[in-house]
């Protein structure tokens, strides 16, 4: 009998939930095969066979919580026997225990839809609750009322969400200031040069290699925004790690572009696309997420006109970027219609001056303006 244990889950962390059973009592199972999916706070984690088998038992529902080393699950080690021909099977009423009738009228389930695992093919309540598990995608059975709302355990992502953007709240001096970009000439340039870009990089030349080279920049020249509190010490850095927020099913994830002042635009675009992929698929490993010194998030994808966002501690800063709209502005005395995003920059004003974000910000606008200052160091 092979066991099958909660592997280490990374620095500091050390339970976990799970997530989801790919595999139920009485599957066979190739060695390095996924049996299960863990989420803790950071990432999503699959656990794979270490053999070859049959799984004997699962000893640790979806939803439960569990630490490094426990035993979930146990596997009979040895030939995996041959599947049988599929018979076609008339339906009929599947005889269920009282228990697994009344969730499934609770949850909406068509309870002759759901394979029993008891015995006699007998469907149990757990058999149930995976079926409702795997409706919804969620890590527990949904309760309603009358349909009107439903009451759904926050993921271990989610709570972490939560605690640490509150926590932000209620330990840095947050404040907010605002500038407008003018995109017209990044935009230029980018329709100039993105078809031999793409050529020659195999990839394409987005918006956020501009904004990361900008506030790299920026950040040089204003080493406070790049900083953060320690006890009674401010931590100067003089690395740039930068986070680029990313959305996904889950909840929100800041992966790290690692030593971002040292990468080409092709570099910083590749590994954004790379980052958001493994984000999107539930791939982050914890090295991933680890280090960033400051933060960029892009709610405009999204459609944002304008948000104040929090920032994603122990970090000092993040630069909220925004959609681009045409708008009426005034150049040299002239109302010419040109694409403008707003952009905000949330600060920790602890150990941020206002003189200083807002030089910051002026600067990530005249260099997205004038992209050439980027190229020549301006």
């Amino acid at each position: 009998m092979v066991e099958v244990i909660v592997p280490a889950l990374g620095e500091s962390i050390t339970e976990a939930t799970i997530a989801k059973w790919y595999k139920r009592p009485g599957d066979a199972i190739q060695e390095g095969e996924v049996v299960a999916a863990l989420e803790t706070d950071k990432i999503t984690l699959e656990v794979p066979a270490s053999a070859s088998g049959v799984l004997q038992a699962i000893l640790k529902k979806e939803g439960d919580v569990v630490v490094i080393g426990e035993l979930i699950a146990k596997i009979s080690e040895g030939a995996i026997p041959e599947k049988r021909p599929q018979q076609v099977i008339e339906p009929k009423a599947p005889t269920a225990f009282p228990a697994a009738v009344k969730l499934a009228k609770e949850s909406n389930i068509d309870i002759s839809s759901v394979q029993g695992s008891g015995k006699g093919d007998r469907v149990t309540k757990y058999d149930v609750a995976c079926a409702v598990s795997a409706l919804t995608k969620i890590s527990q059975p949904v309760t309603t009322d009358a349909g009107k709302q439903e009451r759904v355990k926050m993921t271990k992502l989610r709570q972490t969400i939560a605690k640490r953007l509150k926590d932000s709240q209620n330990t840095a001096a947050i404040l907010t200031t605002f500038n407008e970009v003018d995109m017209s000439h990044v935009m230029m340039l980018r329709k100039q040069y993105q078809e031999k870009f793409t050529e020659r990089h195999g990839i394409k030349l987005g918006f956020m290699s501009f904004f990361v080279k900008a506030t790299v920049a920026a950040l040089k020249e204003i080493p406070a925004v790049n900083a953060e509190i320690d006890a009674d010490y401010i931590v100067y850095k003089y690395h740039y790690d930068i986070g680029v927020a990313v959305g996904t099913d889950h909840g929100l994830v800041v992966p790290i572009v690692k030593n971002a002042d040292l990468l080409s635009f092709s570099d910083i675009e590749k590994e954004i696309a790379l980052l958001g992929k493994k984000a999107k698929d539930g791939k982050l490993s914890m090295s991933d997420l680890s280090g960033g010194t400051f933060s960029i998030t892009n709610g405009g994808i999204y459609g944002s006109m304008l948000s104040t966002p929090i920032i994603n501690p122990p970090q000092s800063a993040i630069l909220g970027m925004h959609n681009i709209v045409e708008r009426a502005v005034v150049v040299a005395g002239q109302i010419v219609v040109r694409p403008v995003m707003y952009i905000a920059l949330s600060y920790d004003h602890r150990i941020i001056d206002g003189k200083e974000a807002v030089t910051f910000l002026r600067r990530i606008k005249e260099m997205i303006e004038a992209p050439e200052r980027i190229l020549i160091d301006m």
